[in-house]
C-alpha cells in the first residue's frame, strides 16, 4: 500500500530548477533510498518532503491527505519525521531529555494541569520518560539516559537524533545522510538500526551517500540527477542501470546544487 505519493513536484532556486516534475510512491513498511550525484535536487527533495520547502507545483499526499504548500508542524502532525545531515540536538541537555523534547507533538496538557502539577500530568510525563528510555535502548544508547549530549561521540548524537524522531511516533521517517561523517563501525550501527526499524514496521525514506548501507538495506533506490528522477527499481536494479553509472562518473558540481547552497 502507498503511504505517501509525489506527483508533479517542482521547485527552483533563483531560476534554476532544482527538482523537475518528480513523480514518486513510497510504500508502506519499506525502506526507500533516494541517491543522487552531487546536485541531483536530494535537499530539496527532502525538505519538501518535511515541509520545510514550499513546492512551486505539485502534490504531497500521505493517504490521501495533501500536504504540500502546509507549513512543517503540518507534515509533523501528520505523521512525517525526519532527521538533519546537520546535528539539531539540544547539547545542554541529557540524551533522555532530547528525546523527550520529540513527544510533544503526542502529548496534550492544559496549562492549569501544568501549574498544579496534576496527577494525570505526573503519570503522563513518568510515560514520557520511560517511552524515552525505551527508544534510546532501540538505537543502541542504553545506559546513557543520563548523559548530557555534549559529552556524546558524533556517532552516538546521529542516533539520539533518530531516537528523538522517533519519539513523535511517525508514520514515516525521513533520515537524511544518517551516515554522513561516521566511521566504518559507526555507520554499520547505523545499518543495523535501520534494519531493525523497518522489520518493525517503520517506513523509511533514505538520503545518503553512503552506496555500501543504501545496497544493504533498501528495499527500493530511486536515483535522481539534475532535479529528475533518472531510475528506480532494486539495488540491482538501480546499480546496473548505464545511466545511473553515467551520471555518478560525471558528478561534477551544477548550477541546482549552488542555486540550492546559496538559498539555505
Amino acid at each position: 500500500m502507498t503511504l505517501l505519493a509525489v506527483r508533479g513536484l517542482e521547485k527552483s532556486f533563483g531560476g534554476v530548477k532544482a527538482i523537475g516534475g518528480v513523480d514518486l510512491r513510497f510504500e508502506r513498511g519499506a525502506v526507500h533510498s533516494v541517491i543522487g550525484p552531487n546536485g541531483a535536487g536530494k535537499t530539496s527533495l527532502i525538505n519538501m518532503l518535511s515541509g520545510i520547502y514550499r513546492p512551486d507545483a505539485g502534490s504531497i499526499q500521505l493517504e490521501g491527505q495533501e500536504l504540500a504548500g502546509q507549513p512543517a508542524h503540518r507534515f509533523a502532525a501528520a505523521g512525517i519525521g525526519r532527521t538533519f545531515q546537520n546535528l539539531q540536538v539540544f547539547f545542554n541537555m541529557t540524551a533522555l531529555e532530547n528525546v523527550m523534547t520529540g513527544r510533544h507533538l503526542r502529548e496534550r496538557h492544559s496549562l492549569a494541569a501544568a501549574l498544579l502539577r496534576t496527577r494525570a500530568l505526573q503519570r503522563a510525563e513518568a510515560q514520557s520518560r520511560q517511552a524515552a528510555h525505551d527508544l534510546l535502548r532501540l538505537v543502541g544508547l542504553c545506559g546513557q539516559d543520563d548523559t548530557r549530549a555534549d559529552a556524546m561521540s558524533y556517532g552516538a548524537l546521529k542516533r539520539l537524533e533518530i531516537a528523538r524522531a522517533l519519539a513523535a511516533q511517525p508514520r514515516l521517517l525521513l533520515l537524511d545522510e544518517p551516515a554522513a561523517g561516521l566511521n566504518a563501525t559507526e555507520a554499520r550501527e547505523i545499518d543495523a538500526l535501520i534494519q531493525r526499524l523497518a522489520e518493525a514496521g517503520t517506513t523509511i525514506v533514505l538520503v545518503e551517500h553512503n552506496m555500501a548501507l543504501v545496497m544493504e538495506v533498501s528495499d527500493h533506490v530511486v536515483v535522481l540527477d539534475h532535479g529528475r528522477k533518472l531510475a528506480e527499481g532494486t539495488p540491482h536494479e538501480v546499480s546496473s542501470h548505464p545511466g545511473v553509472i553515467e551520471a555518478y562518473l560525471g558528478s561534477a558540481e551544477t548550477p541546482a546544487e549552488e542555486a540550492e547552497a546559496a538559498h539555505a
